[in-house]
């Protein structure tokens, strides 16, 4: 009998029980890791993390919870449920509404909510109240509008939790905002300005959707950051986002881009770009939406489609386009090239993206301006077929540079082919040996590049897609289909902005920055409270202890003496206390 019980213990089937067990294994009978998950059913990595929840628990109950849906116990008759009763039944004798009880309740410290008042004075017999007019009902704080004349600039002292904002506010000042605004609409309350910085606060500080600008409309540090009194409200943003006229929002980022050139001169390199497109998504009813492939769901759906590009130098987005037809996509390429002549009075110099960006037909046209492209071609199961068949000697080993050791020694076989709709003829270079089953077929019209050049060149592009992620996770890009949503080709262009902001702050602190995402630069630098004091000529923000204050000062920023115009001319001065 007591050898055909041992089964339940050797073998439990209770999940609460299968996991006492391990536990009890791993730290009673010293039963390895790897033997102990796999006698109970665990994989390693899983029990692994068991333990160590196990180990870090405070709960003394961790081993045996309570099931779930279970009940606590029922308190005993001097819990005070009684006396919450009987206050809850005097505060209605009062004239008071269940809301009223509530918040009464919880400035005597005996907070319950509404459900709970509710049912009591259910239980009591007691009905409820009749409607009140407006004139009756008591009153309630309202958040400020925004308003600029409003903004209060007396001598004082205020803290803000969005201290690190004011890392970014030298070079708005050092910007010609008149000229990128010129073409925004504003108001009396809200000049175009005002509503930008308002609308870049929310990018810069990757607030994750813009309702969740409501709990920090009191924060009087981003409200002066925008240089307003206080912050618009969901719906004054959603509002101001339709009122821009998407036909004027190229010249607004060609006056945007040529003074972000003007401030830092690596943000205007005419060297090689990436290019890509992303899907965002759309949950709403609307007919005239397209459908489009969404990676990261590896399915089509409606979404709004949008072409960016970034600079493979400076790592920022040079481009950006939210209003892209499904059947003009494969031409969006084109009109990138003639964005940037219209800008800068010359091509761009290599043009870098995938197999499904373009055509051969447009290929051809980027080769006869003298635009160098580096692609990949689609691998048909004849051409993969006939490039295995080639002999081996044909084919010669590479080393290549910024790729996993792994498989950093390639072999390659280079040909001349000739595609579809181009003339001339095109440079292939086969990849194999990079970890894939087939080989990776890279065209392009550049010639005189080496194989390992045009291969590491690449491999760099892939790095785009790290960036559009990071776009859409801290640019929340993504994030359109909100309560209150923002319209995309804004919400897209201020991506943009925001990018260039990051990418010329992660210049001036230098110390190995320069390639850091913005969610890095946030984490280390941007994200600090800070106490703002108000003079009569000065805005001084002053940050608190944090590990990387050296990085600052050591770039100067904490010598910043540059004047805020829309903060009626006083001087900004960063300092660490």
């Amino acid at each position: 009998m007591t050898k055909d019980m041992a089964h339940r213990f050797l073998d439990p089937k209770s999940p609460r029980q299968r996991r006492y067990e391990a536990l009890r294994a791993r730290f009673v009978e010293g039963c390895p890791s790897e033997e102990a998950a796999r006698r109970f059913g665990y994989s390693h990595g899983s029990f692994r993390n068991l333990c160590s929840q196990f180990v870090n628990a405070e709960d003394p109950d961790f081993l045996f919870p309570a099931p779930a849906g279970a009940k606590p116990p029922k308190a005993g008759p001097g819990d005070g449920r009684a006396e919450r009763r009987r206050r809850v039944l005097e505060l209605r004798r009062e004239g008071l509404s269940v809301h009223d009880i509530r918040e009464r309740l919880a400035e005597e410290g005996g907070p319950l909510s509404v459900g709970t008042i509710q049912k009591l004075l259910s239980d009591a017999g007691l009905p409820k109240l009749p409607r009140r007019r407006p004139d009756q009902m008591p009153a309630v704080a309202q958040a400020p509008v925004a308003d600029r004349k409003a903004l209060d600039l007396a001598p004082r002292q205020l803290r803000t939790a969005f201290g690190g904002l004011f890392l970014f506010a030298p070079d708005l000042a050092r910007m010609d905002l008149g000229e990128v605004t010129a073409n925004l609409p504003g108001s009396g309350m809200i000049p175009a300005d005002c509503a930008l910085r308002a609308l870049l606060a929310l990018k810069l500080w990757g607030i994750g959707r813009k309702g969740h600008v409501m709990p920090e409309i009191l924060d009087e540090g981003i409200a002066l950051f925008a240089g307003l009194n206080a912050m618009p409200k969901r719906a004054t943003l959603t509002e101001y986002s339709c009122r821009v006229d998407p036909r004027r929002l190229g010249t607004v980022m060609d006056a945007w881009h040529r003074q972000v050139a003007a401030l830092d001169a690596a943000a205007g390199c005419e060297g090689s770009f990436d290019l890509d497109f992303h899907t965002i998504p759309y949950h709403g009813d609307e007919a005239l939406i397209e459908r489009h492939y969404v990676s990261k769901r590896s399915r089509r759906q409606k979404g709004v489609l949008a072409f960016l590009v970034r600079d493979a130098g400076t790592r920022s987005f040079a481009w950006a386009n939210a209003t892209v037809a499904k059947d003009a996509q494969n031409d969006e390429v084109l009109r990138f090239v003639e964005a940037w002549k219209a800008r800068t009075g010359r091509p761009p110099a290599e043009l870098v993206f995938d197999s499904r960006l373009t055509t051969y037909a447009n290929l051809a046209r980027l080769d006869a301006m003298g635009i160098g492209f580096l692609t990949l071609r689609r691998r048909s199961a004849r051409l993969v077929d006939a490039l295995l068949a080639e002999p081996p000697e044909k084919w010669r080993r590479v080393t290549l540079t910024n790729i996993a050791r792994r498989f950093r020694t390639p072999r390659i076989l280079e040909q001349t082919v000739r595609l579809g709709d181009c003339p001339d003829p095109v440079r292939q270079i086969a990849v194999r040996d990079l970890g894939h089953d087939r080989p990776t077929l890279l065209i392009t019209n550049q010639h005189d590049a080496s194989p390992r050049e045009l291969i590491d060149r690449y491999a760099r592009r892939m790095v785009i897609e790290n960036t559009i992620a990071d776009a859409i996770d801290f640019f929340h890009m993504d994030a359109l289909s909100a309560v209150v949503p923002m319209k995309v080709d804004v919400d897209v262009q201020l991506t943009v902005m925001a990018s260039s902001l990051y990418r010329i702050l992660a210049r001036r602190i230098g110390n190995r920055c320069e390639n850091q995402k913005p969610a890095q630069l946030f984490r280390k630098f941007v994200n600090a409270a800070a106490t703002v004091d108000i003079t009569e000529s000065e805005i001084v923000v002053s940050y608190g202890r944090r590990a990387y204050n050296p990085f600052l000062a050591d770039a100067g920023l904490f010598e910043t003496a540059e004047r805020l115009p829309w903060l009626g001319g006083r001087t900004l001065r960063l300092r660490a206390i």
